[in-house]
Formats: structure tokens, C-alpha cells, sequence
């Protein structure tokens, strides 16, 4: 089969395939998948065809994407496509491309459309959105995911062999555990998010999804770098990535920390993992997670709501109605935050943050499950809040703690859900959590996403 970036390529380059024949696979594949959900907006398939032989005819196969086609979370920008994060109210029509897709345009990448996700990019559950909730791949009764759902389960299901999500508190990795798929969440201000909807903008990232770590190690390379018009962007080195030393230390939460919410399955998965990656040569080391998490529960308490707020004040305001009710209920708390609660949590951050670099100190980067457990769309249709909170006991504090972080397939549970791990790592090191990552996914030999043939 071909379906990651170097089998794709090869192909192209033998003359096995060419662009035009993977973007018809990838449209009949949206068409044998019949789930309306998954797109928001779909570009024409001629279009898209049109797109991709007019790149063969230009005989510049060395570009890094030669005609892979991606999707794109519809709260990033597209050209001459509505944006609508989640929200038909807040709908527009994008005049030019988000820098990350301009970028993946410039390296032969072929835009298939917009994806569904929970509205305003609130939420890790993927039923918050007013385009219907898509189906979770592995049992329809499951929750898919989010924010980044549609992205996702696009990559998951084999239309696109990449998708750009974003990932404030987790919306670039718990669709991915939930999909058995790698979810990158960068280092922030690594990749630019001019032209993206903000949810926080001080924590916002892109994030890539792909069926490989190499994969997606290889889009982040060609959408990195610095960007004038995104104050938020820095300049952080993009190493390659190299083999994992002998050894590599990996801190994981004390026994009695570790959440699970009664999901003995996830318990055992995770376990399991760790024995894996010991058997790599890692070294693991249990640390105290009290800061960790600590700093999870600022996240909605203060602050980073009123970020939320800030983003999309004036529709809240003037039609509050227009926003599907569950992100209202949280985004309108935002307005209600003092000056003196968030420089309260600024300070306390900074405390915690110590705390984070006195772990660091002592290992190389950290392993924790990328979600505690999953729930049914009815559970989480009648206890939206809670739920979904506790789906972010191990993503929150990731960006408010300036990590990056790697979602990886770690098993399928002998109930048939997938069970991912995520690899933490410290600003700018996100090539060490993809040597851990690429040996880890090579030892698991899980199949690749979720589909069959």
C-alpha cells in the first residue's frame, strides 16, 4: 500500500503514480467513508485534480510534499475557502493563505479542504460543533476526539496522509490517541499561526498529524521558521532527528499520581508502554507531578479564559445565541476575570514552572498516556464539562509550561481502542522526542491508522 510521504514519493518518482491518481484515491476514499462530518468545506475534486497536474507538468518532483495532499482544521485560513471555526456566524471568506499553508502550498502540498472541529477550539471531545459530530473510527459509539477531530480521522482513514490541527490544551494529540495516529505538537512560536483563529494566543500552536513520525517530522520541517507577521513566532532551531542516546531518562508520574478514572484498560496500556520503551534502553524514572498538574487547572480558571473571551468578544456579545452552547458556557466566563486574578496566575505559573525545570534537571523528557481514558458521545453529551476536563489531565499544562509534545500510537486495547502515549520535551527538543518517538512507533509495529485495506 502507499500511504505515508517516502512511499508516496517514490511512487511519484517511478512513474508508479502521480498526483492526480492519489488526489482520486483520496476523494474516493471521503466518498466510501460517508461520514459528511468529517469536512466542513470540501474543495471540488477537479479542482483539486486540476491543482495536482499542473504540478506534474511542472517537473519539480525534489519539493519535500510533491503532491500530498493535506487537510486543513477550519480554523486556519485557506484561500478562497470560508473559515469558520466550528461557528457558521463567525464565517469568512479567507483572502490569502495562513503562513502554514502557504508553506506547505510552496513545498507541492495539495489542499483538499476544511475540517470539523469542536467550535472556537474548545473542547478535546469532538461533538461541540454545530456540522455534526463525526464517527469515531473504531467504535461508532465513541467520542472521535478534538478540537482538531476531522483532521484527524482524515488522516486516520486514509483520505490525506497529513492534516493540520492546532493544539492549545490538547486539540493537536488526544484525537490522535483516539485515532492510532502520531499527533506533533511543536514548541511554541515554532511554527507561525498567522492567519489561524486564536483560541489563547499566547499558547496557541499548529499541529501536524500523520500516519508516521517521520511523516511528520518532515512537514514540520518545511512549515518552521520565523514569520514577520505573527508576533508570537520565534526562532527555535529545528535539529534533525537523531538516533536516542543510551539510556535516555524518561520521567513518568508516581504510581499513586497516575489518573485514570477507573479505566483499568488505559492503566494496563500504559504500562505496557513503559515496559516497552524500557526494553528500548530508556531509563525511567518516576517524579512528583503535583506542578503538573497544578498548572492543568489553571488553564480554565483565570487568565487563558479570558484570552478565549477576547478572541471572539464581540459575537459573543452580540450573538450569544450563535455559539453552540457548551463553548458559550465556558468562553463567557472570560469576561468576568480581574486584572488582579490574572496576574495571580501569572505569578503562581512562574512558581510552578521551578518546579518544572528542578524535573527537567533530572530527566530527558517525559512519558504520560496522551488521554486517561475515552467516553461514549452520550456520556459526554450529558456531562460535557467534567468529562472533558478530565480528558485533559495530561495535555493542559503542556503549553502553559512551554513543552513540546509527541502523540504516538502505543497499542490497540483488547477492547479494540486505540491507547496513545505522548513524549514531553522541553522548548526546542522536539527532535529528541522524535528519535523516542520513530524507535518507539518501529518497536510497536501497530498498524497505521485505522483502516483495513
Amino acid at each position: 500500500m502507499i500511504e505515508t510521504l517516502p512511499e508516496l514519493l517514490t511512487a511519484y518518482r517511478s512513474g508508479a503514480a502521480t498526483p492526480a491518481d492519489i488526489v482520486a484515491r483520496s476523494f474516493a476514499r471521503i466518498r466510501a467513508h460517508d461520514d459528511p462530518a468529517i469536512f466542513i468545506t470540501l474543495r471540488a475534486e477537479n479542482d483539486v485534480r486540476a491543482e495536482a497536474e499542473a504540478l506534474a507538468r511542472s517537473g519539480n518532483r525534489s519539493s519535500p510534499l510533491y503532491g500530498i495532499p493535506v487537510a486543513v482544521k477550519d480554523n486556519i485560513d485557506v484561500a478562497g475557502l470560508p473559515t469558520t471555526a466550528g461557528c457558521p456566524a463567525f464565517q469568512y471568506r479567507a483572502t490569502k493563505d495562513a503562513t502554514v499553508v502557504a508553506r506547505l502550498r510552496a513545498a507541492g502540498a495539495l489542499i483538499l479542504g476544511k475540517t470539523n472541529l469542536d467550535q472556537f477550539a474548545t473542547g478535546l471531545v469532538g461533538v461541540r460543533t454545530p456540522y455534526g459530530i463525526c464517527r469515531n473510527l473504531f467504535d461508532a459509539n465513541l467520542i472521535p476526539g478534538g478540537s482538531s477531530t476531522g483532521s484527524a480521522l482524515a488522516v486516520a482513514a486514509g483520505i490525506a496522509p497529513l492534516a493540520l490541527g492546532t493544539d492549545t490544551a490538547g486539540s493537536g494529540r488526544v484525537p490522535a490517541a483516539y485515532n492510532n495516529i502520531v499527533g506533533l505538537k511543536p514548541s511554541l512560536g515554532l511554527v507561525s499561526t498567522a492567519g489561524v483563529v486564536p483560541a489563547c494566543r499566547t499558547l496557541d500552536c499548529v499541529s501536524i498529524f500523520a500516519l508516521t513520525v517521520d511523516d511528520a517530522m518532515t512537514a514540520l520541517a518545511t512549515v518552521a521558521g520565523p514569520d514577520d507577521a505573527d508576533p508570537y513566532c520565534r526562532a527555535t532551531p529545528l535539529p534533525p532527528i537523531h538516533a536516542v542516546a543510551q539510556r535516555v531518562k524518561l520521567g513518568i508520574p508516581f504510581a499513586d499520581q497516575r489518573q485514570f478514572f477507573g479505566d483499568k484498560l488505559a492503566a494496563a496500556a500504559y504500562d505496557a508502554a513503559l515496559a516497552q520503551l524500557a526494553g528500548l534502553h530508556a531509563e525511567i524514572v518516576e517524579v512528583d507531578f503535583t506542578a503538573f498538574y497544578e498548572a492543568a487547572g489553571l488553564l480554565y480558571d483565570g487568565p487563558w479564559v479570558a484570552e478565549r473571551y477576547l478572541a471572539i468578544r464581540d459575537l459573543l456579545e452580540s450573538a450569544p445565541d450563535s455559539l453552540h452552547p457548551v463553548t458559550r458556557r465556558i468562553i463567557s466566563a472570560g469576561a468576568h476575570v480581574t486584572a488582579a486574578e490574572t496576574f495571580a496566575a501569572f505569578y503562581r505559573l512562574e512558581e510552578l514552572r521551578r518546579e518544572r525545570d528542578r524535573i527537567f534537571r533530572a530527566v530527558d523528557a517525559l512519558v504520560v498516556p496522551t488521554a486517561p481514558t475515552i467516553y461514549t458521545v452520550e456520556q459526554v453529551l450529558a456531562d460535557p464539562i467534567t468529562l472533558n476536563s478530565r480528558l485533559g489531565t495530561y495535555t493542559n499544562f503542556v503549553n502553559l509550561f512551554e513543552l513540546c509534545g509527541l502523540a504516538v500510537p502505543a497499542a490497540l486495547r483488547p477492547d479494540g481502542v486505540p491507547f496513545g502515549i505522548t513524549l514531553l520535551g522541553r522548548a526546542g527538543e522536539d527532535a529528541l522526542l522524535a528519535g523516542i518517538g520513530r524507535a518507539f512507533q518501529q518497536a510497536t509495529a501497530l498498524p497505521l491508522g485505522a483502516r483495513k485495506v
